[in-house]
């Protein structure tokens, strides 16, 4: 098991396929789809310590385009919703969402709930850009924290 994931993270890292690799993991991973893009992030890091920033970004840019992707399918959702039913959907926890506004995507690196706050945020028809704007700060930090502690806890050839 151990040698199958090494040539795993080995063919992951090579300079072909080690970003684009990072950036499609990341961006599918933002999506509704259950998935988590930082072993990828983590591995090709780990192998190649000189790419951390650039690991970093290309997962920050994947996942947010990832979170805008949910944004536009919440948007969709409700529109055809509205054309179905005819009325609004309102919850005293959609209305509690709204108060927060696109500041609320902030929120959007966490696990479980960030990706479907991002497509709630889209529903409630929340800003687009300023709503992008801030899941890109969550997820810029998820990335630097969680990899960084992940090159903590499983120290090796990166020194940072």
């Amino acid at each position: 098991m151990e040698a199958w994931l090494h040539s795993l993270l080995t063919a992951l890292a090579l300079p072909q396929f080690g970003l684009s690799t990072v950036f499609v993991v990341s961006m599918i991973s933002a999506t509704l789809l259950p998935m988590g893009s930082e072993p990828a992030v983590f591995g090709l890091v780990k192998l190649n310590p000189d790419m951390f920033w650039p690991a970093i970004g290309v997962a920050t840019v994947g996942n947010t385009l990832g979170g805008a992707i949910s944004w536009w399918m919440g948007y969709g959702a409700e529109v055809l919703y509205e054309r179905v039913k005819h009325r609004k959907l309102h919850s005293k926890a959609l209305d509690w969402l709204q108060g927060f506004g696109p500041k609320a995507c902030l929120l959007s690196w966490l696990p479980g709930v960030g990706d479907p706050l991002c497509a709630v945020a889209g529903w409630l028809q929340l800003p687009f850009w300023p709503c992008v704007f801030y899941m890109a700060i969550g997820k810029f930090a998820r990335y630097v924290t969680m990899t960084t502690a992940l090159l903590w806890l499983f120290p090796g050839q990166y020194t940072p």
